[in-house]
């Protein structure tokens, strides 16, 4: 009995711990729809090279991304990136990759320039400079340097894309570099794909994308296909729309095939051809089927083995030709990548003796070098055994071009016939010709293209855990259209209804559906989301970047095109600052002459009529109405503290009130920012107080030369405070702020020495004025007296001295006054 009584004692403790035994191993054991997929994603497109300019990849790129983001990855995307900011971003995602857990799918997407050498592929920035071989090592990134650590996190998939195969400018003295990328072999887990076969170039695009982006993102958005029909269905697309000049490729290691971008509903209609009348034709031997069908068959398979069946088969079809070829470009490569990686002179000696004038013959010498090897064979040497045969003669021809490119009009090859529908369908009607994006919205942003919906039997896995803050994948069966310079998202559903709302509430659907508004509603800053986070979200790295360069620059970097109606950024004061220009801050770098469009949220609002035909002294008829701007930018942005550097308004005629600009802070004797016109500036930027009106003096010139000299009004000055160098300055009259600036009331300026004889011609600036009691009106008969009568006629007599009364923060026993436009205890 003491035995059992024991036994029950620990009976509860036995079952906690089979529990923590058993827990993990059905969670093991579980299928892996059961758990939820991450999906991340990094997409670049480099087209703003400075050795050539490209025409489609940025664009592709954005077309690649908001695919991946209707698949429900959580997408990062950056264009024309230079070295360090390329560098970062990719470090950027290997350490969200490795925070993102085993249950996670990552895709890399690159579209640029490409460049191989001694077997390795290097993707290139746009401020490379490769002048020769020796520089591409230090000029583009190695993509390999990257790739082993994204492999080497043992990630669920790992899926890499290189639409990067182009002729390009570089390395035009010395040994040459092989065309297009090289051949290689993924890391297990990584699956690695080419716009082109390895050892050839894609041609250039016509239209706004590419045929490889367009024909990708068409078969991502397949619903139930598997990761390797992507590709495979890519490749037949591509070479049907380029009439066989490209041939993309693709390699894969993957670990798993449960890889889907989307799931086929159910009810879904069936397809042309049933899964299982395609897979038998597929299984046929090519000499089984038609012409036409053992092509497309083929060109599917994509190996040495497949081409080489075609050519038994078909020896004297129109298509041998071209797919001779494609087997000479692949016998090739894979005799470069065997020699490379066995890397003895036994073996460069080996593949010079099969290609001694080869795509890699100048990579063979540059291994030789190395290794400080003859780069003539010795008499006997032991060859290298290679698990394919040597070339035939008539494949020489297509090795020994330069670059091979399968649409060369050398060749003279017949086109290739399409496909038949059982191994690849028409396009969607609404995917076979793709309007261009609009033009992007900042610096480094992707061009966002108009977002064409998926059937709606088309959805993502079930799955998949849901990416933050997605617009595309919260309405993946709408049509999006995002309007960036209203801040608006326009959302038209399968049924046709339309509605326009803000980005906030696009990106979350499941809250109350929103009415639709219109645009001067949407743009109001109530909006939780700018519209720039619409598109992918730059890395963390490219973002912080890309935020000094739109401090440093009024235009947000002159590298980077920016899209009509974009908001600009412009220099503002930041709360507690002096104002540029003001105690010791410098002023801003403008070029003379250099058109300006003044920004919406500083645009000053300008007089009434009545207000810009009044006498001097009279008080305005009615208060300064504001201006409404028609910059794009005044949707998006709130007004700035105060008014950019060099943005000042002219002095008004007027007595109304007016904002002191930043040219009115400089003190005589600096040079001024060069004459603007810009409407004058409203109330609401007003920190001006005005000063009592003593006497008319004569009009002062600014010390700015070179700009037509205009008649100044009469201003008047603090009695017995005369300005340095005895020239008045001019005020503004009429209502006044009775404040004044803060930083006037803080800490006043020291004053500057004046110039003795300002040169003529330039519109004076306008000081900051200060409250001053008893002001004294000027007299009625006053005029305005212009440059020359002021020359000419002696100034008049001094108005009795008033005394101001002692300022608050003056020390007992001194009195305030103003010297050069500035508040100072004598």
């Amino acid at each position: 009995m003491p035995s059992l009584n024991c036994l029950g004692s620990l009976m509860p403790s036995i079952r906690k711990l089979m529990l923590v035994v058993l827990l993990p191993l059905v969670l093991a054991l579980m299928p892996g729809a059961a758990r939820a997929e991450k999906r991340i994603a990094l997409v670049v497109g480099n087209a703003a090279y400075q050795a050539g300019a490209l025409a489609t990849p940025a664009n592709d790129a954005g077309l690649i991304a908001q695919t991946l983001q209707a698949a429900g990855f959580d997408v990062v995307g950056a264009r024309d990136l230079d070295q360090d900011s390329l560098r970062r971003a990719l470090r950027d995602f290997l350490e969200k990759a490795a925070a993102a857990g085993p249950d996670t799918v990552a895709f890399v997407y690159v579209s640029g320039y490409g460049l191989q050498l001694e077997g390795e592929n290097y993707f290139v920035p746009i401020d490379a400079k490769v002048a020769r071989d020796s520089d591409v090592a230090a000029e583009a990134l190695r993509l390999s340097d990257y790739l082993r650590p994204l492999a080497a996190l043992k990630l669920k998939a790992g899926i890499v894309v290189l639409d990067a195969a182009r002729s390009n400018p570089f390395v035009k003295s010395g040994p040459p570099l092989a065309g297009g990328l090289a051949l290689v072999e993924p890391e297990p887990g990584l699956l690695i794909a080419f716009n082109a076969t390895p050892g050839t170039v894609a041609p250039e695009g016509q239209g706004p994308y590419g045929a490889y982006a367009q024909a990708l993102a068409e078969m991502m958005r397949e619903g139930g296909l598997p990761l390797a029909g992507v590709f495979d269905r890519a490749r037949l697309r591509v070479n049907e729309v380029t009439k066989g000049a490209e041939v993309p490729w693709h390699t894969s290691k993957l670990t798993t095939t449960s890889v889907l971008f989307f799931e086929r509903a159910a009810d879904a209609p069936p397809p042309a051809v049933s899964s299982e009348e395609a897979a038998a034709i597929r299984a046929r031997p090519l000499r089984e089927l038609p012409a036409q069908e053992a092509y497309a068959a083929a060109l599917e398979r994509d190996t040495l083995d497949g081409y080489s069946e075609f050519l038994a088969a078909y020896p004297d079809d129109l298509m041998a030709a071209r797919i001779r070829a494609m087997v000479a470009a692949r016998r090739e490569a894979i005799t470069w990548r065997r020699t490379r990686l066995v890397d003895t002179p036994p073996a460069y000696w080996s593949y010079l003796r099969r290609y001694p004038q080869g795509p890699h013959a100048a990579d063979a010498h540059r291994r030789l070098a190395l290794l400080a090897a003859a780069f003539e064979p010795p008499a006997t040497f032991t060859a290298m055994a290679y698990d394919v045969a040597p070339p035939p003669p008539e494949e020489i021809l297509y090795i020994g071009r330069p670059v091979l490119i399968f649409d060369d009009p050398l060749f003279a090859f017949a086109p290739p016939p399409s496909p038949p529908v059982v191994f690849l369908g028409p396009p969607p009607p609404d995917f076979v010709v793709l309007v261009p994006p609009p033009p992007p919205i900042g610096i480094f942003v992707l061009p966002m293209p108009i977002y064409r919906p998926v059937p709606v039997w088309v959805r993502p896995p079930a799955y998949v855990a849901p990416p933050p803050n997605n617009v595309i994948y919260n309405n993946v069966h709408n049509t999006v259209v995002i309007n960036n310079v209203t801040n608006t998202v326009t959302i038209t559903n399968p049924a046709g209804q339309t509605q326009t709302v803000a980005p906030s509430a696009a990106i979350s659907p499941a809250a109350a559906q929103p009415a639709a508004r219109s645009p001067q509603t949407a743009t109001a800053p109530a909006a939780s989301a700018p519209a720039a986070s619409l598109a992918p979200a730059l890395p963390p790295s490219v973002a912080k970047k890309a935020a000094t360069l739109q401090t440093q620059s009024p235009q947000g970097g002159a590298a980077q095109p920016s899209a009509p109606g974009s908001a600009t950024t412009q220099p503002t004061s930041q709360p507690g600052k002096p104002l540029p220009g003001m105690k010791g801050s410098p002023l801003p770098s403008m070029t003379p002459g250099a058109p300006t469009t003044p920004s919406a949220a500083i645009a000053p609002s300008g007089p009434s009529p009545a207000s810009r035909n009044a006498k001097p002294g009279s008080a305005p008829s009615q208060a300064p109405t504001a201006v409404t701007s028609t910059s794009p930018s005044a949707a998006t942005s709130p007004a700035p503290s105060s008014p950019p550097a060099g943005g000042g308004a002219k002095p008004a005629t007027s007595q109304t009130p007016s904002a002191t600009a930043p040219s009115a802070a400089i003190a005589p004797g600096t040079t001024a920012p060069p004459k603007r016109k810009t409407p004058a500036q409203t109330p609401a930027a007003n920190l001006s107080a005005p000063l009592p009106s003593a006497a008319v003096a004569p009009a002062v010139r600014s010390p700015r030369s070179g700009e037509g000299a205009k008649p100044v009004m009469p201003t008047a000055t603090v009695p017995g405070t005369p300005p340095p160098g005895g020239k008045p300055l001019p005020a503004a009259h009429g209502p006044a702020a009775n404040q004044a600036p803060p930083s006037l009331a803080t800490a006043p300026t020291k004053p500057a020495m004046a110039p003795s004889s300002p040169p003529p011609g330039a519109t004076p600036p306008t000081p900051p004025h200060l409250p001053a009691a008893n002001p004294v009106t000027p007299p009625a008969s006053a005029k305005p007296v212009t440059p020359g009568a002021a020359a000419a006629s002696p100034p008049p007599a001094p108005a009795p001295k008033v005394a101001p009364p002692q300022p608050k923060g003056c020390p007992p026993g001194k009195t305030m006054s103003v010297v050069n436009g500035q508040p100072v205890c004598k």
